[in-house]
């Protein structure tokens, strides 16, 4: 007997596109499409970032609505329906009235929210980071830092001990993976709690870049470091993934900063450019208070 097909093909897709095109009277261009069937992918994100999201799910995501309700999306509007074709036996209601229903089937589900903001998330306010051992950089700063990651939606990036950074570029390159590098106890605790509070499935997390860590990862395209007196290590290691890496390299430290131009000439990085940011914000007593000014340095071989 032939294995009975669960995802869905292309062609039911579109289909199943078409008919709640026509059922919610929208342009098919404003509906994101997101199909999990055997699959993890960024859900909680796309839904916060779309006004309507269409998912193709099937019984791998069995708690998939009691999942969305614990991010806090039970008020949302909900249309769903099962089967591979579309038909008419659509439901409608509240997200939270779903709460219940296991999905056992292929299923298509309609989710609207005309408040949510059609925006990328740069510069996160700190607040809405999990609280930990981590010391946050200025969301400012972190703004700029993505500036430079230029990341895109399917990059591969590996992030050492940058935790919200990792999250930020988590959101954005939604088709990718960020390799977050945590080789800190606690702070990789803080780090997999952001992944789950943020519901990240393209987040990879690894305790160091020893080789045994960096065979099971992708190719990371550009490395993003906070450094610590192992740069030079961490270069050449993330160098034998990739030898045509690009960095971008986080110090607040003076001695650091002052030993990374011989580090790239010995490893035949180029394009060296350094970075200072500096960024102050009046207290509640309207008087000017800076942060801490770090140092930006590129390079690519």
């Amino acid at each position: 007997m032939a294995e009975k097909r669960t995802a869905y093909n292309n062609k039911e897709m579109l289909q199943w596109t078409a008919h709640f095109s026509d059922l919610m009277n929208t342009s098919p261009e404003k509906i994101k499409l997101i199909n999990i069937c055997g699959k993890q992918k960024n859900v909680v994100p796309t839904i916060e970032t779309h006004k309507r999201v269409m998912i193709f799910a099937d019984s791998t995501h069995e708690n998939l609505f009691y999942e969305l309700w614990e991010k806090g999306f039970g008020d949302y509007d909900v249309w769903f329906a099962e089967g591979l074709i579309p038909n008419d036996n659509v439901k409608q209601a509240k997200l939270i009235d779903f709460v219940n229903k296991k999905l056992s089937v292929p299923s298509v589900i309609f989710i609207k929210n005309e408040n949510t903001r059609e925006s990328y998330r740069i510069g996160m306010k700190n607040e809405f980071f999990s609280k930990g051992t981590v010391k946050y950089v200025g969301n400012e700063i972190r703004a700029v830092i993505m500036s430079m990651l230029n990341v895109d939606s399917h990059d591969v990036i590996a992030i050492v001990s940058g935790e919200s950074i990792v999250i930020e570029s988590a959101f954005i390159a939604s088709e990718g993976t960020i390799i977050a590098v945590e080789p800190d106890e606690q702070d990789k605790r803080s780090m997999e709690e952001n992944v789950s509070k943020f519901g990240m499935y393209n987040v990879k997390i690894i305790p160091d870049l020893s080789p045994e860590s960096l065979a099971d990862i992708p190719v990371p395209r550009l490395a993003f470091i906070v450094a610590t007196k192992y740069l030079e290590k961490d270069i050449e290691r993330l160098l034998t993934k990739n030898p045509k890496m690009q960095f971008v390299i986080y110090t607040l430290e003076l001695d650091i900063l002052s030993g990374i131009k011989d580090i790239f000439e010995r490893h035949n990085i180029k394009n060296m450019e350094v970075t200072q940011i500096t960024v102050s914000k009046t207290d509640k007593n309207s008087v000017f208070v800076s942060q801490p000014s770090p140092w930006l340095i590129t390079g690519e071989i």
